[in-house]
């Protein structure tokens, strides 16, 4: 018996925003809150790898009125729980968030401001493995074998090696890295211990769960009950996974609601980048954003996602264009604006909750990790054009719901011309990119359509023309 697919429904409408902590902003805590004082890098440097810049929730609650102004309504953060790295994928207690960010108050008073606003709070879940600063861990380090705690972890052989690399670690961790030790998923006090994370911040009050390499957890069951659980306490929590490929095995209805839609990510910064992209900045992660495609290719592409997972599913998808894994769109796309504009346009119009990175809607650009992850720019260092282009294609998918949970079918793939329909109910909205250098003219046949945003005007003679600028897109809306 196939078991029905449920997603949450406020996904399908929803655009995030994901924040990587210490680079979005540096907030002033209430008085009266104790605030670390510690030495940080200058928040204009390049990032390095193990430096602070210091931002904190505050900072995030304090920018809230700028991303209710761009549209968001759900906040992706990367790990804020307390750990010995700037991004905090080195969890050492999972009930505490960083004192850095501001600790448990900043978190509950972020999770008021934000839902005062009808934003959502999706926190990232590190579940595969913890740090060696992980309580449970470090008292093996300092008991060796006689610590109560062994089965947690996969123990090889002593003693332990956790800083020499010259002699074996004798213990698994992520990638062979001795600082990320990997949970025994199979011991039931490990399983409950994560199913009580997972439902413990439910009941503060988040909004959903991301989760970090689940691909790594392969325990039967696990991520099964890990669904049932959360879904409990709230039936409409979003569990989202990083799956970089085919996810089909996770799509199932019966664990996550959706991944981060890399695919789709690959195939538009192909066909959106052309002669700009950078092809050191996507071979490595790869997910297939090089060479440059037509649009007969991106077509197909899409089609192929398109077909891979049932419609539910793909309404709750999370579809980005960069992320904290790799280099930033803009430095993808050799800093051509046509091209950043062009994969925006495509990225707010499609199925599923497009995902914006902190940053890229001002044009910060960033290569690959630490670069991806600078400060927050300053408003005189501000890209405002593109920064219009979000807030307007933002609105414009709020204003049309055919935009959000409307059929999508490929109707042009003519050379670098590139085209599709959304239609819900009457209301039929089609978007065109014109991924080359010369003007493109497009065939409307008999219908009536009104160009509501973009860089094109539309004839209605004999031919019913659309006529199509080089290097950019537009969005039309067939007459009543």
């Amino acid at each position: 018996m196939t078991t029905p697919i449920n997603t949450p429904d406020w996904v399908k409408s929803a655009v995030f925003y994901q924040v990587f902590p210490d680079r979005f902003a540096i907030g002033s805590p209430p008085t009266g809150t104790f605030t670390p004082r510690v030495p940080l890098e200058a928040w204009n440097a390049p990032p390095t790898l193990q430096g602070y810049k210091g931002g904190n929730l505050w900072g995030v609650i304090e920018g809230l009125d700028y991303l209710q102004a761009l549209g968001i309504s759900a906040i992706y953060f990367t790990p804020i729980f307390q750990s010995a790295c700037n991004h905090r994928y080195h969890t050492h207690d999972y009930y505490q968030v960083d004192p850095l960010l501001g600790g448990n108050r900043a978190l509950a008073a972020l999770l008021s401001a934000a839902h005062d606003r009808g934003i959502k709070i999706v926190l990232d879940g590190v579940f595969n493995h913890c740090s060696r600063g992980f309580f449970q861990f470090n008292d093996i380090l300092e008991n060796g074998p006689y610590s109560p705690w062994l089965d947690w972890f996969k123990i090889e052989a002593w003693p332990l090696s956790a800083y020499d690399g010259s002699l074996p670690a004798n213990y698994q961790g992520w990638w062979n890295n001795r600082a990320l030790p990997e949970f025994n998923h199979d011991h039931p006090d490990v399983r409950e211990y994560i199913m009580g994370i997972a439902e413990y911040w439910l009941e503060q009050g988040i909004d959903g769960w991301r989760l970090d390499v689940p691909f790594e957890v392969t325990a039967p069951g696990f991520w099964q009950e890990f669904r049932q659980r959360v879904k409990a306490i709230n039936p409409e929590a979003y569990i989202v996974g990083e799956i970089w490929r085919d996810a089909q095995q996770w799509l199932d209805g019966e664990q996550f609601d959706g991944v981060m839609n890399y695919p789709f990510t690959g195939a538009t910064l192909a066909f959106a980048g052309q002669a700009s992209l950078q092809k050191a900045l996507v071979d490595s992660p790869a997910y297939d954003a090089y060479p440059a495609i037509d649009a007969a290719e991106y077509g197909r592409q899409i089609q192929a996602l398109l077909d891979r997972y049932p419609w539910e599913i793909q309404l709750t998808q999370l579809n980005l264009l960069s992320s904290h894994d790799t280099a930033r769109v803009w430095s993808i796309c050799g800093g051509d604006r046509t091209g950043v504009k062009l994969a925006t346009l495509l990225l707010l119009t499609f199925p599923g909750a497009p995902s914006i990175y902190y940053g890229d809607e001002v044009g910060l650009p960033g290569r690959l990790d630490p670069d991806s992850r600078r400060g927050f720019p300053g408003r005189s260092r501000w890209d405002h054009d593109l920064l219009a282009l979000h807030r307007d294609l933002i609105a414009l998918r709020q204003q049309y719901p055919a935009l959000q949970t409307g059929t999508y079918d490929v109707i042009c793939t003519d050379g670098l011309v590139y085209g599709f329909e959304r239609r819900l109910g009457q209301m039929a909205v089609r978007v065109y990119a014109n991924g080359g250098t010369d003007p493109a003219i497009v065939p409307l046949f008999a219908d009536q359509w009104d160009c509501i945003w973009g860089g094109a005007t539309a004839t209605y003679t004999k031919t019913n023309a659309l006529q199509l600028s080089p290097r950019t897109g537009c969005i039309v809306i067939a007459k009543n």
